[in-house]
């Protein structure tokens, strides 16, 4: 992924779902608004379920011209034909799933709240790397990416970097300057209408189309 002049946004699915009601969801959201890339971050270990939400969510994003990476499955992003892995382990297996993958695959790494295990994962070959969480939340041992952690990023590193968890509208205005994707998931998708949940976020920043 390239990184803009203004922060694009970058879906994550919900950790559960049903697919074909998901991906009616999904497909109206991507209509409504400029979205660059979709993260498949469905949790589990059953490679069918997961293979086949792969398949119909890679159906809806490239017919939008929009890539698609899964959470960790290599094999998986190799074997369906997706367009590369979000790997949530930092920087351990960012080698691997390069080598893997290829050059022209994704390849992303989150890296919590640690400005070390970014530039490793950045040194070895990740193309984006992801910062988290940014805002308060129940998930995780409390700690929040810091300002200061974008700030420095953005000034001296080029590798691109998300910002995700916890985003509000405040938290987009503070943190637009300085980063090149906004993360977006749980925030929209326990609305309503995650289409008009996005709006209202990216009103925020100006950003709506």
């Amino acid at each position: 992924m390239d990184s803009p002049d203004k922060p694009q946004i970058y879906l994550t699915t919900p950790l559960a779902f049903e697919t074909e009601p998901f991906a009616e969801t999904l497909a109206h959201v991507m209509d409504s608004t400029e979205i660059a890339c979709v993260r498949l971050a469905l949790s589990g270990r059953d490679e069918d379920r997961i293979s086949r939400a792969a398949d119909t969510l890679r159906e809806i994003t490239h017919a939008r011209d929009v890539a698609l990476v899964i959470d960790d499955h290599v094999v998986l992003a190799e074997r369906l034909g997706l367009d590369g892995v979000h790997l949530t382990d930092a920087a351990k297996s960012v080698r691997f799933a390069r080598k893997a993958l290829g050059p022209d695959a994704i390849v992303g790494s989150f890296c919590g709240t640690s400005r070390h295990d970014g530039l490793t994962a950045g040194e070895a070959g990740a193309d984006y790397i992801s910062f988290g969480p940014v805002g308060t939340t129940a998930l995780g041992d409390g700690s929040v990416a810091e300002l200061d952690l974008f700030q420095w990023w953005s000034e001296v590193i080029e590798i691109p970097v998300v910002a995700e968890g916890g985003l509000t509208p405040d938290l987009l205005c503070t943190f637009s300057p300085i980063t090149d994707f906004f993360g977006i998931g749980d925030e929209i998708w326990e609305a309503d209408d995650p289409a008009a949940a996005l709006s209202a976020l990216l009103k925020s920043i100006g950003q709506v189309r």
